[in-house]
């Protein structure tokens, strides 16, 4: 394994907090792990002996099963916890939830919220290491990471890059993540979506904000295709989906319509045949196959580093 070293900080809470060096860091450490997965005997005692709680307070399949899956390789002893099937149900607050899950000897404590800023509250209210799981439509700094560590891996250093994120820019906790993300490691960024799926003042965080379609592509060296989040949408963003897929959807023929090849990512799930059509997804163009690969890789990273520093 690389040599041990720190980061920064000892709570993964958001991008936002990261020094460019941790990021490079935890690439460095992703890189490693992503040997020993790659091994007949997949698992290592890195964490033997440190405990992990996943606190899911919103629905996940991926994340959840990527952390899952992270913390075993390491050999990690394991909670899982839904809310769903929890005393929350009964009124319960979050930091009595989680000060009775500290007392059973919880080292480190993986957490999905809808509630912004839920981590930085338990960060200072508890002795665990918190690492961000996503909090409503702030931060996702893991998926940013992982996303991130796939471009490395495909295309270099991400510093003079250009990288277009598209779809729905405004409820999405993956592009605040991904700005940040690619902002430190000197790429340029730009969105691309609907104005009413843009937010105001975007252009604040260090990104251009282009409306038309292919000229982005056109424009981009990766395009990160984000998920249209209707759960989260309470008014009418767009007339219908069939009519974003046809302003906004990426398919086929327009990619080689292009006068270069360009990269194309997804967080999942897909809406197939909305943001992108299945044989785009399944194209030669597409490493969204390696970003829930790496995803596993990046997690142990991002535990392994954070449980060093105890």
């Amino acid at each position: 394994m690389a040599t041990l070293q720190q980061l920064s900080t000892n709570h993964l809470l958001g991008i936002k907090y990261l020094e460019p060096e941790d990021i490079h860091l935890i690439f460095e450490t992703t890189r490693n792990f992503k040997e020993v997965l790659n091994r007949p005997i997949k698992k290592v005692p890195s964490l033997r002996d440190i405990t992990v709680a996943n606190l899911f307070f919103e629905n996940s399949t991926r994340t959840r099963i990527s952390f899952e899956l992270a913390e075993k390789r390491l050999s990690a002893d394991i909670v899982n916890f839904s809310a769903s099937a929890s005393s929350v149900k009964k009124g319960e607050t979050l930091l009595d939830t989680v000060n009775n899950i500290l007392s059973m000897k919880v080292d480190m404590v993986v957490m999905r919220h809808p509630a912004p800023g839920a981590h930085h509250f338990l960060a200072q209210h508890i002795d665990a290491n918190i690492i961000n799981a996503g909090d409503g439509t702030h931060e996702h700094p893991t998926q940013a990471l992982l996303d991130a560590f796939s471009m490395w891996e495909k295309v270099g250093d991400l510093a003079g890059k250009k990288i277009a994120i598209f779809g729905d820019i405004l409820h999405s906790r993956v592009a605040l993540s991904n700005i940040f993300c690619l902002n430190k490691l000197g790429a340029q960024v730009k969105v691309c979506g609907p104005p009413t799926l843009i937010p105001k003042y975007i252009e604040k965080l260090g990104v251009t904000v282009e409306h038309d379609l292919r000229k982005t592509l056109q424009w981009c060296d990766v395009a990160n295709v984000l998920r249209i989040q209707l759960e989260r949408q309470d008014l009418k963003y767009f007339p219908s989906l069939r009519e974003y897929a046809l302003y906004y959807g990426i398919n086929k023929p327009l990619l080689d319509s292009l006068d270069k090849p360009i990269v194309i990512m997804h967080p999942g799930p897909i809406n197939r045949g909305v943001e992108i059509t299945g044989d785009v997804a399944d194209s030669d163009h597409s490493i969204i196959l390696q970003q829930v690969e790496n995803g596993v890789a990046v997690r142990m990273a991002v535990l392994f580093l954070l449980a060093s520093g105890r």
